[in-house]
């Protein structure tokens, strides 16, 4: 009986099947099959086979873990997702205010008189800036200026940048006043190039010191009442 499983068993192999193929076919332990196997030559071609096979069965686990991953984080994403219901006044009052202490500008003592500036990237950053200023502050958006710094391999691309920006912060184009150029270095690691680059956008509310200091009052406010002075 093991005979005319060892035979069938060479006879697979020579025809390029793996081991785990065989195995599928042949019951028998794997360090049975590994002795009956290590005398049996394969030709160049049975080779290139066998490593073909491999290396689609690496690709095959790749992807199926690959594929695990996207569902676990989608699945995590979803659970968080669910933890955020409706989001108050207060609440967004208070979102507002972390956002312009992480990414807006601050009144300095070299800097005496800096209005509300908040820059950023992330079009989904700025559209909640400005959600903040409109609905919780009552700026009015004729107070607010908008503008953009971007890289000047760029310069080709501006009018696709405007029409990016507007589309994001309902601005009219014709109030994209304001484009800066940034130098380029002759060699940069950064990933934000091509056509999918829009550069960052900076939001300037108009007059706006004092309204800059009480911002920084509401900061303060935050770090004494989460008891971190």
């Amino acid at each position: 009986m093991k005979s005319s499983l060892k035979e069938k068993a060479i006879g697979l192999r020579k025809n390029g099947l793996t081991y785990s193929e065989i195995l599928r076919q042949i019951p028998v332990a794997k360090s049975t099959l590994s002795i009956w196997l290590r005398s049996v030559g394969l030709s160049k071609q049975q080779k290139q086979k066998l490593t073909e096979k491999k290396l689609a069965s690496m690709k095959r686990g790749a992807i199926a873990k690959r594929n695990q991953r996207i569902n676990l984080t989608q699945l995590i994403k979803n659970n968080a997702i669910s933890e955020i219901k409706s989001i108050s006044s207060r609440e967004l009052w208070l979102i507002g205010i972390a956002l312009y202490w992480a990414e807006g500008s601050k009144e300095k003592e070299q800097n005496i008189g800096q209005g509300v500036t908040f820059s950023n990237s992330d079009p989904l950053m700025i559209k909640l800036f400005l959600k903040w200023l409109n609905e919780i502050l009552k700026i009015s958006k004729k107070d607010i200026v908008a503008e953009i710094y971007i890289h000047e391999n760029s310069i080709n691309n501006v009018s696709a940048v405007k029409k990016y920006w507007s589309n994001i912060t309902e601005i009219p184009l014709s109030e994209f006043n304001y484009i800066y150029f940034k130098k380029n270095k002759i060699s940069t690691k950064r990933k934000n190039i091509g056509k999918n680059y829009y550069g960052l956008l900076r939001i300037r509310v108009i007059h706006s010191t004092n309204l800059n200091r009480k911002i920084t009052g509401w900061i303060e406010g935050i770090i004494k009442n989460c008891g971190m002075v």
